[in-house]
């Protein structure tokens, strides 16, 4: 109690803190929509806070994107239901690192003396989507929005990804997965084998996590062999190594300064710090990357979270790297200087394939888990927990340092700077069609819900330096290409319309 005595004493009133967290699993379908869930999500944050009637002073409300149903209003719906009115509101666009974005510009205001209070939420409802879909029924939702909006990205896809059908991460991911592997002088089984190896111990946080959606411990093995439920998505990728998007999942978590929860009364003890955090982007389009197996960006981002926090990475007790598919989680390990078999783990959730993928709202879930974690290890000293989101196709990259201490003046004026992204790299140019020679970067093989391989995609480099897309669409070449290794490769491309196809 003396430390935490001495802390709160000494605490800047603008410094921002998570005083409240919830999450929330839907198991039986169909189940609420994501307005409900929102409520459900945000009143429980307020309960674990402790401080009733937080909600109606909130400054800020802001909801992560919804893949499940499109509202006319979704920020004020759930405004109207909390009955609060805050004259800050956002809705944010499709984005892994969409909950992080959020709260780190939520911190900044917060520091800067803008706000007291905000609240973050974000639902999905997929997997009740999908359950009246098979019954043959639609959504019989509230305020829905008329005309729809368009899609919440934040650019449309390159033409030539388009034209090739490359839009899907389960078909991108994987693209980097083979450059990355070959990069690194991985044979075929080395990869899947390795794989799963780094992925079975999140099984297990995820069994033991009440939230998680698949809470079934399995081996490596298990993982990673094909079979009529573990199908391949994205060779090499298997159902059980990439996110599960279909579930019903809500997450809220709400952050104000630390005048505001003395005047509260909420306890130091319940407070979890944004000591620092940082914002990155490697290139849009997959082929325009110019390593297309790693991430520069990535790299950037834990050093700079990790110096505006001051704290490096040993200090860090706790840790959940964003594991949409396997290529991101190595990616933040080589990056962040993690080895996959780190024994603090990978997650505190058990990650997006076992606990839970809600497309946008992932980072949710792992940020209260997070203060859960650290909330129950106080100790002498401070505690520290690092939460990494990515975007869109390992393009967008955020790193938060999360702690029961608080970081002081220096931690408050750089969480004001940390919006800026601090790398951009040059694209690659990318060429739509062309006739003639190219090596293969990286590739994959798209197989249907039938388990059966439909197609093969390649990113290639051309002569000029630029790179292209291509279609492996003969039976045998696509066979072959799921079982010797294909990257540096050089193939035929024949331009068919706009769709390039690739023979050797």
């Amino acid at each position: 109690m003396t430390f935490w005595l001495h802390v709160h004493m000494s605490v800047d009133p603008r410094t921002p803190c998570l005083v409240g967290v919830a999450q929330h699993t839907v198991r039986d379908q169909p189940g609420p929509e994501p307005l409900d869930l929102w409520e459900l999500a945000a009143r429980r944050a307020e309960a674990d806070a402790g401080a009733p009637g937080l909600l109606e002073r909130l400054d800020s409300i802001q909801v992560v994107y919804t893949e499940s149903w499109q509202y006319d209003d979704p920020v004020g719906r759930l405004a109207e239901r909390l009955k609060a009115e805050p004259r800050h509101r956002v809705y944010s666009m499709v984005s892994g690192t969409a909950p992080q974005t959020l709260l780190g510009a939520a911190a900044a205001a917060i520091a800067a003396g803008e706000m007291d209070a905000a609240l973050i939420a974000g639902a999905e409802a997929l997997a009740t989507r999908r359950a009246l879909r098979r019954a043959g029924e639609y959504p019989a939702w509230s305020h829905r929005a008329d005309p729809r909006r368009p899609y919440g990205w934040e650019r449309p896809p390159h033409p030539a990804e388009l034209a090739h059908g490359l839009v899907l991460p389960v078909h991108t991911y994987p693209i980097m997965e083979t450059a990355r592997r070959a990069a690194a002088g991985e044979g075929i089984e080395e990869e899947m084998r390795d794989r799963g190896r780094m992925m079975a111990p999140m099984t297990g946080v995820a069994a033991a996590n009440p939230h998680a959606w698949q809470r079934t411990v399995r081996t490596p093995e298990e993982l990673v062999t094909p079979a009529p439920d573990n199908r391949f998505v994205g060779w090499p990728y298997t159902r059980r190594t990439v996110a599960l998007a279909e579930v019903d999942q809500a997450a809220a978590v709400i952050m104000v300064s630390a005048g505001l929860a003395d005047r509260l009364g909420i306890a130091p003890e319940r407070r979890i710090h944004l000591r620092g955090w940082a914002y990155a982007e490697d290139t849009w389009e997959v082929a325009a990357r110019p390593v297309l197996g790693a991430s520069p960006a990535m790299e950037a981002a834990a050093r700079h979270a990790l110096a505006r926090a001051g704290t490096g990475l040993d200090d860090i007790g706790a840790l959940d790297l964003y594991s949409c598919f396997a290529v991101a989680l190595r990616a933040a390990c080589a990056a962040t200087g993690i080895d996959p078999l780190d024994p603090r783990g990978l997650t505190v959730t058990g990650g997006l394939p076992y606990a839970g993928a809600p497309v946008s709202v992932y980072v949710l879930h792992s940020t209260a888990a997070m203060a859960e974690r650290l909330r129950a290890e106080p100790g002498p000293g401070p505690s520290h927990g690092l939460v990494t989101g990515v975007g869109m196709h390992l393009t967008k990259h955020t790193y938060a340092i999360w702690s029961t201490e608080p970081g002081g003046g220096a931690g408050l004026a750089g969480l004001r700077d940390a919006a800026a992204p601090v790398h951009t790299a040059e694209p690659v140019p990318i060429t739509v069609t062309h006739e003639g020679t190219a090596t293969v970067a990286g590739y994959t093989v798209a197989h249907g819900r039938d388990g059966a391989a439909e197609h093969g995609i390649l990113v290639v480099d051309l002569p000029d330096g630029s790179r292209a897309h291509a279609h492996v669409r003969h039976p045998g070449l696509i066979a072959e290409a799921e079982n010797a290794e294909l990257v540096g490769r050089e193939v035929h491309l024949t331009p068919d319309a706009q769709v390039n196809v690739a023979t050797w």
